[in-house]
C-alpha cells in the first residue's frame, strides 16, 4: 500500500499544499495581515505531519545495475575485447574514408591538378607584388607633391603679403620723401626772407643812425 501509485500521488500532493499554506502563512505574517497565525500553525503541523508519516515509508529495492552494466560487480572486460573492438573501429573509420575520398573523386590525378594550380595561384601572387607595391610608391608619391604644392601655395600667399608690405613701405618712403622736399623749399624760402627782413632792418638802423 505505502508503494502505491495512489500513495506517492497523494504524499507529492500533501507535501505541495503543506508547503504553500506556510509560504501563504509566513507572507501573511510579514505583511502583518490577519489569520497569519492561524496559517502558520495550520501549514507547519501539516507539514509536521506528512515528514512524520514518510518516517515510516519502506525503503524500495535497489535496482541491480551490474546485469546490465557487469563492470559494476567487479568484473573487467578483456583486454583482447577491447583490442579487437578498437581495431575493427579503426578499420571502419578507414572504409568510410576510403568510401568517402572515392565518392568525391579524389584520385593522385586531381591532387596533382590542385598542386599545380595553387602553385600557380602562388606565382600569380608573386607577380602581382611589385604592380602593389608600385601603386603604393605612386600613392606616396602624389601624397607628396599635394603637400609640396600646400607648401608652395603657403609661400605664394607670404611672398604677396611681403610684396604688398614692401609696396605700402615704398609709398610712405616716397610721401616722406616729397615732404622733405617741399620743408626744404620752404626753409630755403624762410631763409631768403629772413635775408631780406635783416637788410631792411640793417637800412633802417643806419638811416636813423645818421640822423
Amino acid at each position: 500500500m505505502a508503494q502505491s501509485k495512489g500513495y506517492k500521488k497523494f504524499m507529492a500532493m500533501a507535501y505541495g499544499l503543506g508547503a504553500a499554506v506556510v509560504i501563504l502563512g509566513a507572507l501573511f505574517k510579514l505583511m502583518h495581515w490577519p489569520g497569519a497565525s492561524i496559517m502558520l500553525i495550520v501549514g507547519l503541523g501539516a507539514e509536521a505531519a506528512i515528514f512524520a508519516l514518510s518516517a515510516f515509508e519502506p525503503v524500495g529495492d535497489d535496482l541491480d545495475w551490474s546485469l546490465v552494466y557487469p563492470e559494476l560487480a567487479g568484473g573487467q572486460a578483456g583486454p583482447k575485447g577491447k583490442k579487437e573492438v578498437k581495431g575493427d573501429a579503426q578499420g571502419m573509420l578507414s572504409q568510410k574514408l576510403d568510401d568517402m575520398l572515392k565518392d568525391a573523386k579524389l584520385d593522385a590525378n586531381l591532387m596533382s591538378s590542385l598542386s599545380t594550380s595553387i602553385q600557380n595561384f602562388k606565382g600569380a601572387a608573386d607577380n602581382i607584388q611589385p604592380a602593389v607595391d608600385s601603386i603604393a610608391a605612386t600613392k606616396k608619391y602624389s601624397e607628396q607633391m599635394s603637400l609640396a604644392a600646400g607648401q608652395m601655395e603657403s609661400l605664394n600667399s607670404l611672398y604677396k603679403v611681403q610684396m604688398e608690405s614692401a609696396a605700402r613701405q615704398a609709398e610712405a618712403n616716397k610721401a616722406a620723401a616729397d615732404n622733405a622736399e617741399g620743408l626744404k623749399s620752404q626753409m630755403e624760402s624762410l631763409t631768403s626772407n629772413l635775408s631780406s627782413l635783416n637788410g631792411v632792418y640793417g637800412g633802417m638802423l643806419s638811416a636813423m643812425g645818421g640822423k
